[in-house]
């Protein structure tokens, strides 16, 4: 009976080739599927997957850059009812092999330049397989027989099974596996359809990972919905994005602040016949107002699209419109489709407009909970309403504006990092007595992984310690990502009468010359350092 219902993420790929099967679905390098072929290869690749052993509900690591591979990965895990788990192909070492033991991954699926790191991590894992370009890869299991008939899985998958743990950055040093259901992701699909606009003949550039949830979940998975042709990209290189939007005459494009930037000030920007291009869409992390503007005036028959949300949320929870921008555009925009929201005080009670609150969402696009973390499950999931952990506001027609970030996560080209987590790391050098560290503004990372140091010694010798010996001591320990851009030496960090942190000072005191820190809040120095939920995956200032 279950299946007779079915809706789940890999019949959205059934769906689209039996509507289309002629047409391209997906473009890497130089190989190609139409929807029939992305289909029946990832029957195929799910046949192998189980063939390994696995069994519905197994958690399958993904640990690779972008590619039709990669792609295949998560549909395979997706119709043989196995849990994908994406990992960010930065992390290494202890951070790697955190997430690999603490969502319970039997194997890895892996680009083989990455399997060196896999075995450096020293996670007991059953094996590693590789994505592609190996012998006996997964992309060889969804070629094999392309011409052949392609027989179904004995497999029953529910809409409320688990298709992927999304693992989020809070200010712990330890990331929790968002639950997202199959049932989940596709309400947020038809959501990002919606209002986002998405349609068949748009002709996507996919450049952002695809391990991130923004470039899987608001684009490239709806728009395999619609019956697009979609052509990815290994990296998000400015200039080869520039030439390729020109030359294939691409539609539609999505990236995250820190390419939009990159594009804008590439010194051939104006060069590239860009003409084509007629939805462009921006979030995972804070879009300068200055950047979006003079993209607005490069291109001002483009249509801008403003997409807010965070992980839990499977991202998407609110957009701002193109025909919003000229009135609003520091706003996040207004809730999508499927997601309900408030903004709250502490208590739990409405704010009038205008006023700071956290925003809450009610919506069948949220996780299910936190993979075995039941405490931090209740606290973000009470009172009926899960709790975002973003401090913002909200103006009489419903449209938010973000204040800030309850938890003090940095938000670096569009990937989040815990500042306790580079804190923990710094704190290890011998001659470190207190540090705190902050995200400031700054024109390539959006916002930059910086340090304030209170060094060890009478008087704070700051003669006994350098910068570069600091962030020599950080990369030991963190992805590259994470380590300090700057350090900053002081006598003392500034504190409340409690003893909290004042980080919003120090944001203030080194933020670049003309540069206050944008997106942060100006509230009381009691809210400094306060402690909510997860940092949102995409911001405005």
């Amino acid at each position: 009976m279950t299946a007779v219902r079915s809706s789940t993420v890999a019949d959205i790929v059934r769906r689209s080739a039996a509507r289309h099967p002629r047409r391209i679905a997906v473009r890497f390098g130089d190989r190609e599927w139409t929807y029939g072929e992305l289909d029946a290869a990832v029957t195929r690749a799910a046949a192998h997957l189980l063939s390994l052993g696995l069994r519905h509900g197994d958690r399958v690591a993904a640990y690779g850059k972008n590619s039709d591979a990669y792609l295949l990965g998560f549909l395979a895990c997706a119709r043989a009812g196995l849990v994908h788990v994406p990992v960010n192909y930065n992390l290494t070492g202890a951070e790697l092999a955190y997430l690999l033991e603490q969502s319970g991954s039997r194997i890895a699926l892996s680009d083989p330049g990455l399997a060196d790191a896999i075995g450096d991590a020293r996670v007991d894992l059953e094996r590693v397989v590789a994505l592609r370009d190996a012998d006996d890869s997964l992309l060889d299991a969804a070629r094999e027989g392309r011409e052949d008939e392609v027989s179904e899985l004995d497999v029953e998958v529910s809409d409320t099974d688990l298709a992927q743990l999304l693992y989020t950055s809070g200010t712990t040093s330890r990331p929790k596996g968002a639950m997202m259901t199959h049932r989940a992701l596709v309400h947020e699909y038809l959501s990002c359809i919606v209002d986002l606009d998405l349609s068949a003949d748009d002709a996507p550039l996919h450049v952002m990972p695809l391990y991130h949830s923004a470039q899987m979940h608001v684009f490239l998975l709806p728009w395999l919905a619609v019956g697009a042709t979609n052509t990815v990209l290994e990296t998000p290189d400015p200039t080869e994005v520039l030439r390729r939007l020109a030359a294939d005459r691409h539609g539609a494009f999505f990236a995250a602040p820190t390419l939009w930037v990159a594009l804008a000030n590439h010194a051939d920007f104006e060069s590239y016949d860009l003409s084509a291009l007629r939805k462009a869409y921006y979030g995972a992390s804070i879009m300068p107002v200055p950047v979006l503007n003079r993209l607005r005036e490069a291109m001002p028959r483009l249509g801008f699209y403003n997409c807010f949300g965070q992980s839990e949320i499977a991202p998407l929870a609110a957009v701002l419109r193109p025909e919003e921008h000229d009135e609003r555009p520091d706003s996040a925009g207004r809730p999508a489709l499927f997601v309900e929201l408030r903004v709250v005080d502490p208590d739990g009670n409405d704010v009038a407009p205008g006023e700071q609150g956290e925003v809450v969402y009610r919506s069948p696009q949220l996780a299910t909970g936190y993979w075995n973390k039941p405490e931090e499950t209740e606290e973000a999931f009470r009172a009926g309403w899960f709790h975002s952990g973003d401090l913002v506001r909200i103006d009489a027609e419903g449209y938010l504006y973000v204040v800030d970030r309850i938890k003090d996560v940095i938000n670096t080209g569009g990937v989040l990092v815990a500042s306790r987590e580079v804190e923990d790391a710094l704190y290890t050098h011998p001659k470190v007595a207190e540090v705190a560290v902050v995200g400031l503004p700054d024109d390539k990372w959006i916002e930059a992984v910086t340090a304030v140091v209170v060094p060890k010694g009478p008087e704070g010798d700051v003669d006994d310690v350098d910068a570069d010996e600091l962030i020599d001591h950080a990369r030991k320990s963190l992805s590259s990502f994470k380590v300090p851009k700057a350090v900053h030496f002081v006598d003392e960090l500034p504190r409340n009468a409690s003893g909290k942190i004042l980080k919003r000072r120090l944001r203030e005191r080194f933020a670049p010359a003309g540069r206050p820190s944008e997106g942060r809040s100006e509230d009381s120095e009691d809210s400094e350092g306060s402690e909510g939920s997860e940092g949102s995956e995409g911001v405005v200032t």
